[in-house]
């Protein structure tokens, strides 16, 4: 393995261990995962991260952007489908957007 793949999958898993902390319920945005993985700043980087998963045991549906609304497109389906696992999970959405107040997950570090 490269170091460069290294360092990605490195800072890919630090990304991962943040998500599986949000509990069932609740939401977090990219830039707050990205902030509880020590790279602050680096928002987009938790959505190459999480588009980059092929394992089941990481929540990815719970992050959300930071108006409370699912960024991902609506034409492939993927939308949908993260909106129902957090439906399931009790989040509501109200003109597109969870109530960050309500169902957002603040982590530390």
């Amino acid at each position: 393995m490269t170091e460069r793949r290294r360092d990605r999958t490195s800072t890919y898993e630090r990304i991962w261990a943040a998500v599986r902390k949000i509990p069932a319920g609740r939401v977090s945005s990219y830039g707050l995962v990205a902030r509880a993985a020590g790279m602050p700043g680096h928002a987009r980087l938790v959505g190459y991260a999480l588009h980059a998963l092929d394992s089941d045991d990481v929540p990815w549906h719970r992050v959300i952007n930071n108006r409370g609304a699912i960024s991902l497109p609506e034409a492939d389906g993927r939308a949908a489908l993260q909106r129902t696992l957090l439906e399931a999970e009790g989040v509501v959405f109200e003109g597109g957007r969870a109530d960050l107040m309500r169902f957002g997950w603040y982590m530390d570090g």
